[in-house]
């Protein structure tokens, strides 16, 4: 009796196949910076207090830093950084005072991340690449014509790129300080009620702004120029290799 045999082509059309977006750059990214937060507020909504919130979340982040020292890429991961900032949030959240001296001390968290900025350029990768990395090499980099470049070959080869990060990480820590230095002028001279709404509002001012000075910088210092240029060479030598002579 004859068998059907099932060819190698036939059984790949069966696998599934993640979305090009679904880089897993993308997906540590999201479970290092964004379910540490999600699981903060996610708590608070549910009637817990901020203190046990905050160290479920400080735990949460401790569990993936050390997967990700084990692994060794902790310096290229976030979960490091979110476990001191989640701790050093919950040291400030013990300490008391005035209600002026509370809406100021959120300045500390907001100037511990410009030093996180500012600490990031003497690290293995600066906070801006790690931010942008896993966007870039997605869904937007397809849409930009900049998918498909090596970032880590373009960090090794170029210097000017590495100096681009750099630069812009000091840029991201010097509007943090400024916006702590802001939060405390904000928090001493405004009547208290309206401190909190001015507060968040400076700090998606400052978002957006710096969203918007960064990319002009990258423009001008040639980021994008680098990274297309990566991208077609090695889309031209994937083509040429898979062109048969």
């Amino acid at each position: 009796m004859h068998t059907p045999t099932m060819t190698t082509q036939t059984r790949t059309s069966f696998q599934w196949r993640h979305p090009s977006w679904l880089r897993p750059g993308l997906i540590w990214f999201a479970f290092d910076l964004l379910v540490p937060t999600a699981l903060l507020y996610v708590m608070l909504w549910l009637g817990s207090s901020l203190y046990l919130a905050l160290l479920a979340s400080a735990a949460l982040s401790a569990v993936t830093a050390l997967i990700a020292c084990r692994r060794g890429t902790g310096g290229q991961r976030f979960a490091p950084y979110m476990l001191a900032l989640l701790l050093a949030a919950f040291a400030i959240s013990l300490i008391t005072g005035s209600d002026r001296f509370l809406l100021a001390k959120e300045s500390l968290l907001t100037a511990m991340a410009g030093f996180w900025f500012l600490g990031s350029i003497w690290t293995a990768r600066p906070l801006t690449y790690q931010f942008t990395r896993p966007m870039i090499e997605g869904w937007w980099g397809r849409r930009l014509g900049l998918a498909g470049a090596s970032w880590e070959a373009l960090w090794e080869r170029e210097p000017h790129f590495r100096h681009i990060w750099r630069v812009s990480s000091v840029m991201w820590a010097v509007a943090t300080f400024t916006d702590a230095i802001l939060r405390v002028v904000m928090a001493y001279t405004l009547p208290v009620n309206s401190v909190p709404v001015m507060q968040l509002g400076m700090f998606i001012v400052t978002g957006l702004l710096m969203q918007v000075v960064t990319n002009v910088y990258y423009t001008r210092a040639g980021l994008w120029r680098l990274i297309w240029e990566a991208a077609n060479n090695n889309r031209a030598t994937a083509q040429s290799a898979a062109t048969p002579n």
